[in-house]
C-alpha cells in the first residue's frame, strides 16, 4: 500500500501478527504507533522499525488509557488514518472459567477493541476517514474444547465489527475483520515447545494448504483491507486460514473411495 503521510496504530504490536503488521505499515511508508502492555518488547520493536515508529504503554481494557495515548499520538502526528485492533488475551477456559477470567478476556478482546475505536473515531473523522481492522479468529466461527472465553470473545468481535462498520460508514471509516487460522506466532511456538518440525505436520492437517501460516501473511491481508484497493469493502471478515474454515470433519484424510453415479 502507499502509506506515505498516513498514521497507523497497531495494538499488541510488540510481537507476532501485530509486529508483522507494524513492519508492513512502515515498509509501505506509513508512520506506526505500537500500543502494548509489553513495554520492553514494544520499545524494542519501535526502535527496530526506525524513526517512523513509536511506542505507547497501553492496556486496551482501560478506556481512559486508550484515549490519552491516542490523543498524545495525534498531538505528535496531526492525524490518524488506520487502527489495527490486535491486542489479545489468550485465556482459554471452559467449565473451569472464573469471573476474573471472563473479565480479562472480554475486557481485552471485546471491550478493548471498542475502547480503541471510540478513542480513534474523532481523529479519523477529522482526517477525512480511515480504516479499522479487528483481529478475529477461526475460533470465532467454530466449537473447540475448553475454550469458552477465547471463542466467545472472538465471536463477539465478528458481530461488533459489523456494527462498527455500520455506525462509522457515514464518516468514511471502513471496519473489517480478519480471521487467522493457526499462525506460527510466539503463542503457538510456546504451545509447541518451539518444535515446529514436530507440530506443523499435526496442526497443518487442519488446513487445506497443509501448513501453518506466517505472521506476515496475515499482516499483508490487514494492509490490503486498510488500502485504497479495499475501498468498497466494509463489515466483512476475511479468513486468512489456509482453508481451515472450508474443510469439514474429514480434514485431510485419504480421498474417499466412494464413487457416485448419475
Amino acid at each position: 500500500m502507499n502509506g506515505s503521510g498516513r498514521v497507523a496504530i497497531v495494538t499488541g504490536g510488540a510481537s507476532g501478527i501485530g509486529a508483522a503488521t507494524a513492519q508492513e505499515f512502515v515498509a509501505g511508508g506509513a508512520a506506526v504507533a505500537i500500543f502494548d502492555i509489553n513495554q520492553a518488547g514494544g520499545e524494542e520493536m519501535a526502535r527496530s522499525l526506525g524513526p517512523n515508529a513509536c511506542f505507547f504503554h497501553v492496556d486496551v481494557s482501560d478506556a481512559e488509557a486508550c484515549r490519552q495515548a491516542v490523543d498524545a499520538l495525534v498531538a505528535q502526528t496531526g492525524r490518524l488514518d488506520f487502527l489495527v485492533n490486535n491486542a489479545v488475551s489468550f485465556i482459554a477456559k471452559g467449565l473451569d472459567v472464573t469471573t476474573a477470567d471472563w473479565e480479562r478476556s472480554l475486557g481485552v478482546n471485546v471491550r478493548g477493541y471498542a475502547n480503541m475505536v471510540q478513542a480513534c473515531f474523532e481523529p479519523m473523522r477529522r482526517a477525512g476517514g480511515g480504516a479499522v481492522v479487528n483481529l478475529a479468529s477461526i475460533s470465532g466461527h467454530i466449537a473447540q474444547p475448553g475454550r469458552w472465553t477465547y471463542n466467545a470473545s472472538k465471536g463477539a468481535i465478528l458481530a461488533m465489527t459489523k456494527c462498527q462498520a455500520l455506525d462509522l460508514s457515514p464518516h468514511h471509516i471502513r471496519v473489517n475483520a480478519v480471521s487467522p487460522g493457526w499462525i506460527w506466532t510466539p503463542e503457538v511456538a510456546r504451545a509447541a515447545s518451539g518444535d515446529r518440525a514436530k507440530w506443523e505436520p499435526v496442526w497443518g492437517r487442519y488446513h487445506m494448504l497443509r501448513r501453518l501460516g506466517e505472521p506476515r501473511e496475515v499482516a499483508r491481508a490487514i494492509l490490503f483491507l486498510c488500502s485504497d484497493d479495499a475501498s468498497f469493502i466494509t463489515g466483512a471478515d476475511l479468513p486468512v486460514d489456509g482453508g481451515y474454515l472450508g474443510m469439514g470433519s474429514e480434514g485431510l484424510g485419504e480421498t474417499s473411495s466412494f464413487a457416485g453415479s448419475e
